[in-house]
């Protein structure tokens, strides 16, 4: 066994999208080479519904896949297909946009204004950005949970882990989505395909990814009252850890222990054209794509 070194810590950056909706971003519109196949994670957690009942009207998406896991409040979604639904606490939603679809999502709290969950953006390969799109709902009740003696839970969205298997297939990425929680003060060590780009991004608690006999965090340089000192710090709520090659990651839970999503995928190492919710391995692409939107060819007949 190899352990995977954490290459970076990061906090995930507060921004706006849609028609007003507040979120905060771990990763999205930087080098789509460095957690390939997977190009932006975003956090949607509010709890004022002030910050995100706008939403997300409707808009175009072509090239990509999307995951929305919500947490607790619900969404309604829409799309240019004719379907629509609602998304609840605990519900996944895969949704491959393929050559091209319009949609929109509409968030709404919970009894007490909550709206929690992420959406993950995976990347397709040149050979499927062009085919139909798709969706996959699949309620709460669907996601496999598995408990280990220690207590740490794991929730399989996709991919296979300690036996169970996910119920959301057929996304190119090939991803492995858990939600992991683990308890306070316990170590424990995951496996992950060496040749998949694998990342954290913790919500609840706090833990240091490294192996540790103790929780003391991983040693980082800080500016502390205008020095730069080396600190041990625990990666907290809204942390991105991004690791390199290995065969399994360790955690070390904190005294509150830790809920993070563990996430990889087979990197797919072709050229990324990129405009906002358009996804393409070409300039040439991206222009056929935005001259698609304004002559009304976006949206491709059925066969």
């Amino acid at each position: 066994m190899s352990l995977r070194p954490t290459l970076e810590t990061r906090k995930a950056i507060p921004t706006m999208e849609g028609a007003g909706v507040k979120l905060h971003r771990a990763f999205g519109f930087q080098d789509p080479t460095e957690l390939d196949p997977f190009l932006l994670f975003d956090d949607f957690r509010n709890d004022r519904p002030e910050d995100f009942i706008k939403g997300f009207p409707w808009h175009p998406h072509r090239g990509i896949e999307t995951i929305t896991y919500v947490l607790s409040g619900s969404v309604e979604h829409g799309d240019s297909l004719g379907n629509h639904g609602t998304l609840g606490a605990g519900d996944v939603q895969w949704m491959t946009a393929g050559s091209g679809i319009m949609h929109q999502e509409m968030p709404r709290g919970n009894a007490t204004g909550q709206m929690h969950g992420f959406q993950l953006w995976g990347n397709l390969p040149a050979a499927q950005k062009m085919t139909a799109p798709r969706y996959q709902d699949v309620g709460a009740a669907e996601i496999p949970e598995v408990i280990d003696d220690d207590g740490t839970r794991i929730r399989v969205i996709v991919g296979t882990f300690w036996g169970q298997t996910g119920p959301v297939d057929g996304i190119a990425a090939d991803p492995q989505y858990l939600d992991v929680s683990v308890p306070a003060g316990i170590r424990k060590s995951f496996r992950i395909d060496t040749y998949r780009r694998a990342f954290a991004y913790v919500f609840e608690g706090a833990a240091a990814f490294a192996d540790a006999s103790a929780p003391t965090g991983i040693l980082l340089e800080k500016e502390v009252a205008g020095q730069e000192v080396n600190i041990r710090d625990l990666s907290g709520d809204r942390t991105l850890v991004r690791f390199g090659t290995g065969d399994e990651i360790t955690v070390q839970a904190g005294p509150d222990g830790v809920r993070f999503l563990l996430i990889s995928g087979a990197p797919i190492a072709e050229p990324v054209a990129w405009h906002g919710p358009i996804v393409m391995n070409t300039k040439a692409e991206l222009r056929q794509a935005m001259a698609d939107l304004r002559n009304g060819t976006f949206i491709q007949p059925s066969h």
